[in-house]
């Protein structure tokens, strides 16, 4: 839990953080329907009919158990078992951000916390000129200068190949290139799909891209461009590249990205109201950037969580 950090507490503050994941634990008990199994562990159904046993379930002398350790969820007549802690599977959909490895013919090669790499065709994107049309030896002969290795990009992911390797798109203003942040690591189980995955943190100028594989980016606000400002982009180009990132800006950047970092070593879920609310603790406690990850602020983000979760608890009570 603390070796992402290599918190070093007292003993002072390892009571304190003892007592704060018991008090997780218990209200995790209290507030949820799901029970938590272990292999072979027996779920039980009430002896009821027609029950459709979903992953991580199997049938046992005539008991329904557990095939994987997690929590049992149930949805109607499905009984099916979540895993705690996975390894990350990609679907349809999902915005991914990855970092490019190999530039190969008509594609690019990216990282993205899979068990393969990913290929993103360059048909798949848009070209810098932003006209819409077939891609010629040209354009792939330039392939170096939209992405070249290391670059980090942000896609979504179109499919699935025969051999199991996925085939993104960045066919919208909202993916390509990210520059002018970081790109941080955190275990993609902890990164919850939904609706929205693009975050404009209007209060601190920083864009923050939570990847469904893990990935998650904070950098610079970037207005996307629309097609007709192409032009105007390219006359303005070397101005761009003259520019910095103030540094208002960057310390944003780094007090959001720790923030991430807490939060993803604690093991709590990352969402944009958890990064905020302890990027705002933090201020508000007058800590520095840097000493956000030092053991003090550390056992109070799990103190303060336990106080969130025991407010949430009592409003769905009363």
């Amino acid at each position: 839990m603390m070796r992402e950090l290599h918190v070093s507490l007292n003993q002072t503050q390892k009571v304190r953080l003892q007592a704060a994941f018991q008090h997780l634990s218990d209200i995790g008990s209290q507030a949820s329907s799901g029970l938590l199994v272990s292999v072979s562990d027996t779920i039980p159904v009430n002896n009821e009919d027609g029950i459709l046993k979903g992953h991580g379930t199997s049938e046992h002398d005539g008991q329904v158990v557990a095939t994987l350790c997690g929590v049992v969820e149930r949805v109607n007549k499905l009984v099916y078992v979540r895993a705690l802690r996975a390894r990350y599977k990609p679907e349809v959909g999902d915005i991914i951000v990855g970092r490019v490895i190999e530039i190969a013919p008509k594609r690019w090669k990216l990282e993205i916390n899979f068990s393969q790499d990913a290929v993103l065709m360059l048909q798949s994107m848009n070209l810098p000129d932003g006209i819409q049309r077939r891609r010629t030896v040209v354009d792939e002969l330039n392939m170096r200068t939209i992405f070249e290795e290391n670059d980090v990009i942000c896609a979504e992911v179109r499919g699935f190949q025969h051999d199991g390797s996925l085939h993104l798109q960045a066919r919208s203003q909202k993916y390509g290139k990210l520059e002018r942040g970081q790109l941080l690591r955190v275990p993609a189980y902890l990164v919850k799909r939904r609706k929205q995955h693009f975050h404009d943190l209007e209060q601190y100028g920083v864009d923050l891209i939570l990847g469904c594989n893990g990935f998650i980016w904070v950098g610079e606000h970037v207005v996307p461009a629309d097609n007709e400002m192409v032009e105007d982009q390219e006359s303005t180009l070397k101005d761009k590249e003259q520019s910095y990132t103030p540094l208002e800006i960057r310390q944003n950047i780094c007090r959001i990205a720790n923030s991430v970092r807490l939060i993803s070593a604690l093991g709590f879920a990352i969402s944009v109201d958890a990064i905020i609310d302890t990027a705002e603790a933090s201020k508000s406690s007058n800590i520095d950037i840097k000493d956000m990850l030092g053991a003090e602020f550390y056992v109070q983000t799990a103190e303060r969580e336990v106080q969130k979760r025991i407010s949430l608890l009592k409003k769905k009570r009363g």
